[in-house]
């Protein structure tokens, strides 16, 4: 199923809503004869009006074989780009049981692909879309970090314009670029779906426990945190427990404490860090307790708390996540979604069907 969306563009977004946009691009060699202008117009016509390749021939003055290599070159340069969505007779019992058997909401599930980075748009564009249609104007939204969320805010599209507020939930960083910092996830979910979005001064993690009260305790810190407690929506990730993870490579944590965390019982994170076991409790750790951000508590008095989690290496920490109770929307994969359950079942937790 394709659907059919107007936007802004974008280098790279490999599985996506077909949008055409207006757009200013330096000329090349390779550039399109027909202005850009005139190139977003003819792909509005096919892609949104529905007009045919004979009709559009006869309105620009081309032959047909011109306009489908208009068509295809309004894709190469992202002028349009297409999403396909399974349909979700695909996925409803698997849907079904997880709402049953961890009493969330509903659940988000995503056909799988072979390619980590497809993979993670295909999630992020189902979670936009649900996002589009149900984010109301004045909605408070609190965003955390990480691949998955910033991923969203790359997808997100809207001819819906609302007055939405997105406050990051979660302090910056600058390791790791924008997809770690959710001052710029805020920034573009604010101007991808309407509204603004509000900063959280402070780093995202601090090793003082003392230095960390203080800015908790700080006015300007408090007013933000403050304010994404009383979200209507939560975004937020679900890590998991590895050497090779970005918490390591941006240096937070040295190898040696995941390894000695994941001796403990930690099996992943939720809200950037707030570690947990395999039966959704708070994971018993030093790395523990270093965020400036909302934990899991916070998290329990929010009314939609979206989890995403992409990745097939996070089973374990989607389980643990899933226990916690904070959870209302599971965004993830069908085959995600199946070893979650088969992995409850094994734990005693239910059986599948």
């Amino acid at each position: 199923m394709q659907t059919l969306r107007t936007g802004r563009p974008r280098q790279s977004d490999p599985m996506s809503t077909a949008r055409p946009r207006n757009a200013a691009a330096a000329p090349s060699a390779t550039s399109s004869p027909m202005p850009l202008e005139e190139l977003t117009r003819l792909a509005t016509l096919y892609y949104v009006d529905g007009q045919t390749q004979d009709e559009l021939s006869q309105r620009f003055g081309i032959s047909r074989a011109t306009v489908g290599r208009m068509l295809k070159r309004a894709q190469e340069l992202g002028i349009v780009e297409i999403r396909v969505q399974h349909h979700p007779t695909l996925t409803v019992d698997l849907e079904r049981e997880l709402v049953r058997r961890f009493g969330i909401t509903r659940a988000l599930l995503s056909v799988d692909h072979a390619d980590a980075e497809k993979q993670r748009a295909i999630l992020a564009g189902l979670v936009a879309t649900w996002l589009d249609r149900n984010l109301s104007d004045g909605a408070i939204v609190a965003v955390g970090m990480g691949r998955n969320v910033s991923a969203v805010s790359e997808h997100a599209m809207s001819a819906t314009r609302r007055h939405a507020t997105f406050v990051c939930a979660i302090g910056g960083s600058y390791r790791g670029g924008e997809t770690m910092n959710p001052d710029h996830i805020c920034r573009r979910l604010a101007t991808r779906f309407g509204g603004e979005s509000e900063t959280l001064y402070a780093p995202a993690m601090v090793d003082d426990p003392a230095l960390r009260a203080a800015l908790l305790d700080n006015d300007t810190v408090r007013q933000s945190l403050d304010k994404a407690r009383r979200a209507d929506v939560a975004l937020v990730g679900i890590g998991d427990m590895s050497e090779d993870s970005n918490m390591v490579r941006m240096g937070w944590f040295s190898a040696q404490e995941i390894t000695e965390a994941k001796r403990q019982g930690t099996v992943g994170d939720m809200m950037g860090y707030d570690f947990i076991d395999i039966h959704g409790r708070p994971a018993m750790t030093p790395i523990q307790g270093r965020v400036v951000g909302l934990n899991a508590n916070d998290l329990a008095r929010i009314p939609n708390v979206i989890a995403i989690a992409a990745e097939a290496s996070k089973v374990t920490a989607i389980l643990g996540a899933l226990r916690t109770g904070t959870i209302d929307t599971l965004a993830t994969t069908a085959s995600n979604a199946m070893a979650v359950l088969n992995l409850d079942e094994a734990m005693g937790g239910g059986k599948v069907g």
